[in-house]
This record gives C-alpha cells, structure tokens and sequence, in this order.
C-alpha cells in the first residue's frame, strides 16, 4: 500500500519534471549561446497555457491547435525579446533581469486583463480524460501521453542540435561567435533564432501542460522560479545537468510534497543557494591579501593610498558637494525636504498614504542602492531583511512596545542580523550568480514566514494598527504626527548612510567596483568590506521594513518574496544605481504607478510597472560584459 501510495506522486513528478526541462533547457540554451538571462519564461509559459486551454474544446485537433499557437506565441515573443536583449548582452545580467522582467510583466498583465485573473479550465479529449492502471494503479492518461509527447520534443530537439546544421551554428555561436562572423554567418542571427526556439518551448510547455502547471496567474511565477531552480542545480552551460535537474525538482514537487510537505519547499532553495555557493567559491578571483595581523585592520580600512591612483583622483571631484557646483544641489534638496515636510497641510491623506509608502520602500532601494550600485554586487533579496525588520516591529506591537525608536532599533538590528547571517553564501558571488542567490535567499525568507505560522501568522500575516509613541509615557502619534516620524526616520537614515559612503567606507566600495583585483592586491580585506557592506545595507533594510509596517500596519510572507525585492532593484536603478536621493525619488515613482497612477487609469498595475522595468534596464549603464558559458550547452558539466 505504500508503495502504490508513493506511485502516483512519483509518475506526476516525472511528468512535471519533463515539462519543467522544456522550460529549463530553453532558458540554459539562451544563456549559453547568447548570455541572457530570460526572466520572462515564466510569462511565456503563462501565454502557451492560456492560449492551450482557450483554444481547447475537447477534440484532439483542437488540443494539437492549442499547442501550436502556444509554441508560435511562445517563440514570438523570445524573438521579440532577443531584440530586446541585442544592446544589453555586454552590459551585464541587471539590466537583462530589468528588461526580461519588465516585458513578462507585461505578458502577465495582459493575460490576467484577458481571463479576468481566473484560471482557465482546459477541455481533455474523452479519449484521453480518463485513468489506466499503471503497475496496480489507476493513474490520468492523458499526463502519460504527455510524458511521452515532451520526450518526442526533446528527442527532436536534441536531434537536431546534434545532427543538423543549425545545431552546428548553435554550438559555433556558443564556443566562438567571432568565428562563426568571419563565415558570413551573423551572431546575432543565430542568437534571435535561439530566443525564439526557447520561448517555442516554454510556450509549447505551457499549453501542452496547462492541466499539470496550471492556467491560473500564479503559473508563469512558479514555472520561472522553479526553472530558475533547476538551471542552477544543472548547470547554465549542460542540457544533461539541466534533465537530471528538472527531474529530481519534478519529484521534490510532487514525492517530496505528499512525503514531506512542510520540508519540500526548503529543499529546493537550499539547495539552489548552496550550489551557487560551492560555485562561487570555486570560481573565487585570485589575489586574495594575507591575514593581516591583529591591531591592522584600521589601517586596511583607511589605506587609501592603495587605491588604485585613478580612482582616488577621481573622489574628490565625484563626492564633494562644496561651492558653487554644489549649492544648486543643496537648494534643491532643501526645497524637497520643506515641500515634504508641508504635504500634510497641501496633499489629502491618500497623498499621504503614497507617500509613507514611498519613504518606506526607499529605504530598502537605499540598501539595493549600496550593494548594486556602489559595491557593484546585483541583489535581487533586500526584500529579505527588511521583512525580518518588518516582522520584528510587528512582533514589538502585538506585544505592547509602541515606542518608536525601540522600534526602529529593533527592526534595524533584526535586518543586520538576518545580512549578516547570509553573508557567507552572498560574500564571493559576483554577477548572475549573486543575483539567484539573493533570488534564493529572498524565497526562503518568504517561505520561512510562511510556516511560522505561531511567530508570523503564517500567510495571514501580522497586524500592527496600532501607531508609535515617541517615547515611554508619551501619547500614541496622530495621522500627521506618523508621517513626519516616517520622514524623519527616512531622511536621519539617509542622510547618515550618505555621510558614511562620502567618506572611507564609500571609496573603498568605489575601488572594489571598478577595480576589484588591485583592491586586493593592494592588500585591502575585500571580504571582510563585502561582508561589513552586507550587514550595514541589511540594517538599512530592516528599517525601511518597519517603517513599512508602520506605515502600512500590516506584513505578509509576500513582503519578503522576490516580487518585492525586484521593486526595491527598479527603484535603485530609476534613482541612477549609485545615489540614496534618486532611490527614494525612485520609490516614490514605483509607488505612484503601483498604488496611485493605476487607480485613475483604471488598469493593472503590473502594465504601468512592466514599463518602468522595461524602461529601467534598457536604460542602465552598466558596463561589465555579461560572462560567457565556459562550455557548450550541449556538454554534460
């Protein structure tokens, strides 16, 4: 009886494995041949499921139908993003995961305004909605037919990528596109035709899988999260790492959650940071400075003689906000701070409302700001510590301390705490790597809440309506009372992070951005900066978490999920990556069109939003080229 218990998850886990390798190999072949990193498959199997289950009317022609048009959309749509993605490919993975992220936004968007936000119901053939016995069970057909079917694709595909002259040109355009130029064959070609393949997939998976993967809204997150998942653990650059992995994510998914389902989902993060780890650490640069003795890391810290001697020429010209070229700035800023400090007597309290928003989530941009844009590190997991402040400024309130700086201590100390636990694995990655283990991190944050169910509420969430005091015996603050203690609270932070980075501690993360390798050799403890660097951000984080829950009275496991990571990176990079004012004026603009300008449109704001990360990672100036697979796609490591 067990084992026939353990059957049916174990034959869905093969099935759902099999449509997640369509996906996953897709996505490895896109980066391997032309160095995107495609945050859109998700979308575009969102598309292939819509389009599989409208089209479907219980007759096998129309199922056949409905995955053409979900395979035509699908490969529509990556041609579309490898124009895209063309400019992008040499300015680094951030501003591809801005622009890939934004357009499946988009796709989102539109299909939840298409479906209403309902899931669509798919109508099976009658030859294939019923159940055979399988090994003494009764189990669906039509998921056996389609385990075969997507082996049938794959076989295809690797036919072809193997035997044809077009996977000649794949593999010519993944070891060597400058040689592949000199034969008159254009790279970029090959590279739009590899775009469109993937998406051929995942759209393909989609529609064939809509009743395995679902056609609902949630489908495109969970099919991206997890082919992210399964990509990592097989490797980027290995279709056979990539089949090994999908199929043991398939059988996490559906094995693992009937035998263990409150431990599953940790598995398959953990085990995606880990692997990043192991890599990153492999991959570590060399040059790394000896121990220094004890008593001298105040002199490693403030040797900036040992910068290298462009960049500390540079500083003062760059930092310095003195005379007459920093007078206009000051002005600037001091006419913004007045107008904030006025709205509650100008703006109606829904203004107000953005606006504490705004305040809140720019400091978490703030500390995105500090790791991407001043240290150089793409993070895609502030979310992360500011909901562990979150959570303990609510924790505080449900528990009667209302006193606002106990507070904001609690919450800044609790984000530092959380950094500094996950440094060890972020501290080497560099690049994609940091990017999906911040992703990982950011998702076992979320799912931790989620079970906490005593200590967080679980996916209810925590209520903390009540407002701060100043201070022991004072009484609670009133509506505008609140919003200037949220100014105050944001500007003291801000303006504190920014006196630090004009100083030591700000070119030190100058000269590890642009000219790592020599901060090293020159005997700077590059670690332990990055480290420090995670800690503090991390602090900055949790408060601008509290604040949140101040301002909002509410936190969820969705506060600290990738979806809100990704609004703090968009608001850091609206604010021009390397400045704490842009990031809060970047907030308060994420802010406007999530929350304020979608309400008079009348639409979704995922549109609105789409087009800022569109806009945003179009428009970054990042310059790092994006590395290179350092082996075909077709390799088994």
């Amino acid at each position: 009886m067990a084992v026939h218990a353990a059957l049916l998850p174990a034959l869905d886990g093969l099935a759902y494995g099999l449509l997640l390798y369509l996906i996953a190999g897709g996505l490895a072949l896109a980066y391997g041949v032309g160095g995107v990193l495609n945050l859109a498959v998700g979308a575009q199997v969102a598309l292939g499921a819509y389009l599989g289950a409208q089209v479907s009317d219980g007759t096998v022609a129309n199922l056949l139908l409905g995955a053409g048009a979900g395979a035509a959309a699908g490969a529509a749509s990556g041609a579309v993003l490898a124009g895209l993605t063309a400019p992008l490919i040499r300015r680094g993975q951030l501003p591809q995961a801005l622009a890939t992220w934004g357009a499946g936004l988009l796709i989102t968007a539109t299909l939840s305004a298409s479906s209403g936000g309902q899931e669509q119901p798919v109508r099976l053939p009658p030859g294939l909605d019923h159940a055979v016995q399988v090994l003494g069970v009764r189990y669906p057909l039509y998921r056996l037919v389609l385990a075969a079917a997507v082996l049938v694709v794959i076989g295809v595909g690797l036919l072809v990528l193997h035997r044809s002259r077009a996977g000649v040109l794949v593999r010519a355009a993944a070891d060597d596109p400058q040689l592949l130029a000199g034969l008159g064959i254009r790279p970029s070609a090959v590279h739009t035709g590899m775009m469109a393949a993937a998406g051929g997939l995942a759209g393909l998976a989609g529609s064939l899988g809509g009743p395995v993967l679902g056609t609902g809204p949630g489908t495109g997150d969970t099919a991206l999260l997890l082919s992210l998942v399964v990509v990592v653990l097989g490797g980027l650059s290995s279709l056979k790492g990539t089949a090994l992995a999908a199929l043991c994510v398939g059988e996490v998914q559906t094995l693992g959650v009937s035998l263990a389902p409150s431990l599953a989902p940790y598995l398959l993060y953990a085990a995606m940071a880990l692997v990043l780890v192991v890599r990153a650490l492999h991959q570590r640069p060399t040059g790394e400075a000896p121990r220094l003795a004890p008593g001298s890391v105040r002199s490693a810290v403030v040797r900036l003689g040992e910068v290298p001697a462009r960049l500390t020429a540079r500083l003062p010209r760059v930092l310095a906000l003195r005379g007459a070229a920093g007078r206009p700035v000051l002005a600037a800023a001091a006419a913004a701070v007045a107008v904030l400090a006025a709205a509650p007597w100008l703006a109606s309290d829904w203004v107000l409302t953005l606006l504490q928003g705004a305040l809140a989530l720019g400091l978490v941009a703030a500390s995105a700001t500090v790791v991407t844009g001043r240290l150089g590190i793409p993070a895609l997991g502030q979310a992360a510590p500011a909901a562990a402040g979150g959570y303990a400024t609510a924790l505080l309130v449900t528990h009667g301390q209302e006193v606002g700086p106990l507070q904001l201590t609690a919450a800044a100390a609790a984000g530092a705490a959380l950094a500094l636990a996950t440094t060890p694995l972020l501290a080497a990655a560099r690049g994609a790597t940091a990017l999906m283990i911040s992703l990982a991190i950011s998702e076992l944050t979320a799912l931790a809440a989620a079970h906490a169910t005593a200590l967080t509420g679980g996916s209810n969430g925590l209520s903390a309506l009540a407002a701060p005091r100043l201070w022991w015996g004072l009484p609670p603050l009133s509506d505008r009372g609140l919003y200037w203690y949220l100014l105050a609270a944001a500007l003291a932070a801000t303006t504190a992070t920014a006196l630090v980075l004009r100083r030591a501690p700000g070119w030190l993360l100058d000269g590890i951005r642009q000219a790592e390798p020599r901060m090293r050799a020159s005997g700077h403890p590059v670690a332990r900066i990055v480290a420090a660097t995670y800690t503090a951000a991390g602090a900055l984080a949790g408060l601008g978490g509290g604040l949140l829950v101040t301002a909002n009275g509410f936190i969820s496991p969705d506060d600290a999920g990738y979806a809100a990571s990704a609004l703090a990176l968009l608001a850091a990079v609206i604010g021009a990556s390397r400045s704490l004012i842009g990031a809060l004026i970047g907030a308060g603009l994420v802010i406007a069109c999530r929350d304020g300008l979608s309400t008079f449109w009348g639409g979704s704001s995922n549109v609105l939003l789409g087009a800022l990360f569109l806009v945003a990672g179009l428009l970054v100036t990042t310059r790092s080229p994006a590395p290179r697979a350092t082996s075909t796609p077709t390799e088994a490591s």
